[in-house]
């Protein structure tokens, strides 16, 4: 998706620093394995898996399968510490609570 213009006119606002796409990537072996090629090989096995049938709502089935696990792994790699695991996910804390609770990870 790109950006839009408002009359090619931007406001002025300060630049957010963003990060490269090699920042998010893994490495193995020496070469690097984008968690984009891994997602994309993934929904290339569904695809030969569904034998002919059509799929349907795949962007939700995407997000459910998704979703949950992302969670699950970035709390444990933030050792259970809710603010480091939402400023690995860049979301606010309580939106992590929301969703941890959501996905039944939120400890009692």
């Amino acid at each position: 998706m790109t950006g839009f213009s408002l009359g090619g006119v931007l406001p002025m606002t300060a630049k957010k620093k963003t990060r490269s796409r090699e920042n998010f990537s893994a490495r193995a072996h020496g070469r690097e394995l984008p968690l984009r090629n891994h997602a994309e090989r993934a929904l290339s096995d569904y695809f030969t898996s569904l034998n002919g049938h059509r799929p349907a709502h795949l962007y939700d089935l995407v997000l459910r399968e998704v979703e949950e696990p992302l969670f699950r792994v970035v709390l444990d790699y933030a050792e259970g510490n809710q603010s480091r695991a939402a400023g690995i996910l860049g979301i606010n804390r309580g939106t992590l609570r929301k969703k941890l609770k959501q996905f039944g990870l939120a400890s009692s």
